[in-house]
């Protein structure tokens, strides 16, 4: 799993690992460590029906419904997104980039765009 925010924007990306996890456990999370404390993503599963997302104690939690993973794991969906106030969030599966790079890539999902 990784994250890339920009201003207020908040996007999750999902390998096929990360989905699966996903759906057998309902939920994941990683952490990067600075000197001075750790920062937490994670992704839970919830009961409301749309995407939101809290940031409490260094640790951002995107709340996902059970029908959103669902759909992640039995359809082509790529993706969801929602508001959390001003907040966009967005959570899709990660595709295999078009151009070269040194991430290892291998559980990434094919690129539609190279079929």
């Amino acid at each position: 799993m990784k994250i890339r925010i920009k201003e207020q924007s908040i996007r999750f990306r999902l390998t096929q690992s990360d989905v699966k996890n996903l759906d057998a456990l309902g939920a994941l999370e990683e952490h990067t460590d600075f000197l001075i404390g750790r920062f937490t993503y994670a992704i839970a599963q919830t009961e409301i029906e749309t995407l939101s997302a809290t940031f409490e104690n260094g640790r951002i939690t995107l709340q996902i419904p059970r029908e959103m993973i669902n759909e992640l794991v039995s359809t082509d969906q790529v993706g969801f997104s929602g508001n959390t106030g001003t907040l966009k969030l967005l959570i899709e599966k990660d595709f295999t980039c078009l151009d070269s790079t040194i991430e290892d890539q291998s559980d990434n999902y094919p690129n539609p765009l190279l079929a």
